[in-house]
C-alpha cells in the first residue's frame, strides 16, 4: 500500500491507541486472515469491477472491503513495528 499524506495522517493519528490495543495483540492481527467466504466474494467482485460489471451496491460492497482492507494493512504494519522495537 503507497504511503500518501492521507495514510500517513491516519496512521499518525491513530498511532497511539494502536500502541495500547497492539501490546497483547500484535501476533493475532499480524497472522489475521479473512474467512474464505469473505474472501471468495473479494474476489468474486475485483474480478467484476476489473470487467467493469459492478453493480452501484456491489461497487459501493467493495469499496468497503478496500477501505477494511487498508485498515487491516495498516494496523499490521503497526504490529510488525510495534514487535521491531518491543523485541
Amino acid at each position: 500500500m503507497a504511503m500518501t499524506p492521507e495514510t500517513i495522517a491516519f496512521e499518525r493519528g491513530i498511532r497511539p491507541i494502536l500502541q495500547i490495543v497492539l501490546l497483547d495483540k500484535a501476533d493475532a492481527v499480524l497472522n489475521f486472515r479473512p474467512d474464505p467466504t469473505l474472501q471468495d466474494r473479494i474476489e468474486e467482485l475485483a474480478a467484476k469491477s476489473t470487467e467493469g460489471e459492478l453493480t452501484d451496491q456491489e461497487r459501493a460492497e467493495y469499496e468497503g472491503y478496500i477501505r477494511a482492507n487498508k485498515f487491516i494493512a495498516i494496523l499490521q504494519r503497526q504490529a510488525r513495528q510495534f514487535l521491531g522495537t518491543a523485541s
